[in-house]
């Protein structure tokens, strides 16, 4: 078993239970492997702003990877990294989505849209877009036409929907970077997830650990399947692997 010296934890899905919320195993188990000297870094499709105080409710004090991999943060507001998608490109895509009547949420470094889109997009920069439908034929014809504007990163966090990042944007690289910030390799990585946009780092971590509520692509790729994030899962992990 590998000696772990970092937990790469999703949020939606995996660390957050359906409400939500933290709960206070899972906060216990995080606080013993920092007591450790272990690293605990949230990797989500989460801006910073949404990320940053579960960050701090918990106390931790390494890095955040944000927008599946488009931004690295400090704990002390730094900005180590960050990955824009062209904002003409982005505007398309944005058209693309609403002549198909999907739903849509967009990302930029200035702040989050649901539904809705800004009256001029040159005004901001775009870390990333979204698609929802519980239509799956109406997301692949999304896919389809996408491919059309260019070459993207393409996930998702549920499987009705898309998520869309730079080319080669992904939480794997970023922990990579992270990684090298702290001087320590991805075979030393525990990485909990539950969706697509999660695969690559649970792949590519020393021990990949899929939720039990995960996508069966994730599952298939993981060295371990925790329990759900609504039963203690990523307690469970830590608890496994690391303490």
């Amino acid at each position: 078993m590998p000696d772990i010296k970092l937990i790469a934890l999703d949020m939606d899905g995996t660390l957050l239970t359906n409400d939500h919320q933290v709960d206070d195993r899972t906060k216990a188990a995080i606080q013993k492997a920092m007591d450790k000297g272990v690293h605990v870094v949230l990797s989500t499709g989460r801006s910073f702003g949404t990320c940053y105080p579960i960050a701090k409710e918990l106390e931790l004090t390494s890095y955040l990877v944000t927008c599946n991999g488009g931004e690295i943060w400090t704990m002390e507001q730094e900005l180590l990294e960050q990955h824009l998608l062209d904002t003409e490109v982005m505007e398309k895509l944005w058209n693309l989505g609403a002549g198909l009547g999907a739903y849509m949420w967009m990302i930029s470094t200035e702040g989050f849209f649901r539904g809705e889109r800004p009256d001029n997009f040159y005004d901001y920069k775009w870390l990333k877009i979204g698609f929802e439908s519980s239509d799956t034929d109406k997301l692949d014809l999304i896919i389809k036409e996408m491919s059309l504007l260019g070459d993207f990163e393409i996930t998702n966090s549920l499987p009705t929907n898309i998520e869309v990042n730079p080319l080669g944007v992904s939480k794997a690289r970023a922990l990579h970077r992270v990684c090298e910030e702290i001087g320590i390799s991805m075979d030393e990585v525990m990485a909990c997830g539950d969706s697509l946009n999660d695969i690559k780092m649970i792949q590519e971590a020393g021990v990949g650990v899929a939720m039990g509520n995960a996508q069966e692509a994730i599952k298939k790729v993981a060295n371990h399947t925790t329990d759900t994030n609504n039963n203690y899962g990523v307690a469970k992990a830590i608890e496994h692997f690391v303490l």
